[in-house]
């Protein structure tokens, strides 16, 4: 290739190491990206407005002699009726952030609520549980903080008999966990995982979605790689994970999608990733991915893109450990199989969600980047096409699929050979006029191992006039030296 500032030939092995060092870099900071994009929020088990109070008005913020009131009617009143109605009204106050603040600094409320939450009443203690689960749907660390007493109480009633009840207690330790670090030093030595990986065992779904949201919050808080996630991965909890993601007429898509995520912030860790593959995570995503696609030729029913997202960035980024062999072993991924799933998957996306095609896309790069296979049975099953067809959709999904036309295309002579002639040309000419600068860049990557291994593309290139289109970019900094080279090769074929 001749380079346009040192005027000299240099051999085809470097322009193809250069240009993969250059989308390594790209990839890389792409990974890093994705990996910080965090799920991290509250739930609750209530509609998003507050409650409507009897006779049909909204409940009022509470004032602390009226919180005295509810907590003194709870703790003495004569009847258990009249009792857990105080706690239902004190429960409604509680939905406002107001009453929320008069409430932790009452002197001697928690200790109230506590010992209400640990009374011998069911009820009682299911009203008390659900004052604490709005507390913790607070976003003022102060208010979580001031929960600390009954962390201990909410781990413990995890190994009860009532799934609602290990519902509650699962979803407000999530809220607690994500809003202050205080509550997870205390949650830690207390045996939260312990706690976790018990729960994972349970045959309520509702008590094992519930278990995956707190589990996804634990497993995203800043010092989850160093103190969270290697406990979880020296506990149970990751051979239950991949049971649960099982394909199957057993799988459950709400249960699915919460253990997906967990999976999928495990591996973003990278604490050990070999792991995860030694308990069979590629193989079992692989067939999951395949029984998700099924799902979508199947049915119109919302929700399978919510499990298709965690899915592709797990199996993404399984796929970028050294450790893994693409074919081979309990590892091996059948190139057809999880192509033909991929691409129902990307027009599904197209379709019905455009915004989770760099997902698909992403996985797409990882399958090809190192596999000769994977790009053969790309070429061999007409995918090019369909590939091409998404370049308008944005910005984000043009650089990807030229980054994987990239990788079929360094593959060598026979690679391109089945690129070349075709549609791509066009295409090319055609997203060299996009404005934006990354999307050009790849192009002239893309046309540069063509025309290194495809000399007759420079020439079909110059008959439809390429080169006035490389002229628009040949001011832009960051172009230039790629833009000239393009024009000596096409001009010195």
């Amino acid at each position: 290739m001749w380079s346009g500032r040192q005027g000299r030939l240099r051999p085809v092995g470097c322009v193809v190491e250069e240009l993969r060092c250059r989308r390594r870099e790209r990839e890389a900071a792409l990974r890093k990206a994705r990996r910080e994009q965090q799920l991290i929020s509250k739930r609750l088990l209530r509609d998003d407005a507050p409650e409507e109070a009897e006779g049909g008005c909204v409940a009022m913020i509470l004032r602390d002699f009226e919180i005295q009131q509810f907590l003194r009617l709870a703790q003495r009143g004569t009847e258990e009726k009249e009792r857990e109605r105080a706690l239902v009204s004190l429960r409604r106050g509680l939905q406002h952030p107001e009453t929320q603040q008069t409430f932790i600094w009452l002197e001697g409320s928690m200790r109230t609520l506590v010992g209400l939450l640990t009374s011998n009443q069911a009820l009682l203690q299911l009203e008390a549980a659900r004052c604490l689960h709005e507390l913790s749907h607070s976003e003022q660390s102060a208010v979580a903080e001031a929960c600390l007493p009954a962390t201990s109480y909410l781990l413990t009633y995890l190994s009860g008999h009532s799934s609602d009840f290990i519902e509650l207690c699962l979803y407000t330790l999530g809220n607690l966990i994500v809003e202050s670090e205080a509550v997870r030093r205390q949650l830690l030595p207390q045996g939260i995982v312990p706690a976790l990986a018990a729960c994972i065992q349970s045959p309520h779904l509702t008590v094992l979605e519930a278990l995956g949201y707190a589990l996804s919050q634990l497993l995203q808080v800043k010092e989850a790689p160093e103190l969270i996630i290697p406990s979880v991965l020296g506990s149970t909890l990751p051979e239950h994970i991949l049971r649960l993601l099982q394909p199957g007429p057993k799988l459950n898509l709400g249960v699915a999608v919460e253990f997906a995520w967990c999976l999928h912030y495990i591996i973003c860790s990278q604490v050990n990733n070999a792991l995860l593959i030694s308990h069979g995570g590629l193989s079992t995503l692989g067939l999951l991915l395949l029984d998700v696609a099924g799902a979508v030729q199947r049915t119109e029913d919302e929700g399978l893109e919510l499990l298709a997202c965690p899915v592709l960035r797990c199996l993404s980024n399984l796929l970028t450990e050294a450790a893994v062999e693409i074919v081979g072993g309990q590892n091996q991924l059948e190139d057809e199989r999880v192509l033909a799933a991929l691409f129902i998957l990307l027009q599904f996306f197209l379709q019905k969600q455009s915004s989770l095609l760099p997902e698909g896309l992403w996985l797409l790069n990882n399958l090809t980047a190192n596999s000769p296979s994977f790009c053969t049975s790309l070429l061999s099953m007409d995918l090019i096409e369909p590939l091409l067809q998404l370049l308008p959709v944005s910005n984000v999904v043009s650089v990807l699929v030229l980054t994987v036309l990239c990788n079929v295309a360094e593959k060598g002579p026979a690679y391109c050979q089945r690129l070349w002639p075709g549609p791509l040309l066009s295409c090319l000419i055609g997203t060299l006029a996009f404005p934006d600068i990354e999307v050009v860049g790849q192009s002239l990557e893309l046309l540069q191992l063509l025309f290194l291994y495809r000399p007759e593309a420079a020439e079909d290139f110059l008959k439809q006039s390429g080169l006035q289109v490389l002229e628009r970019h040949k001011e832009e900094a960051q172009l230039q030296d790629r833009v000239h080279a393009l024009q000596q090769i096409a001009l010195h074929r």
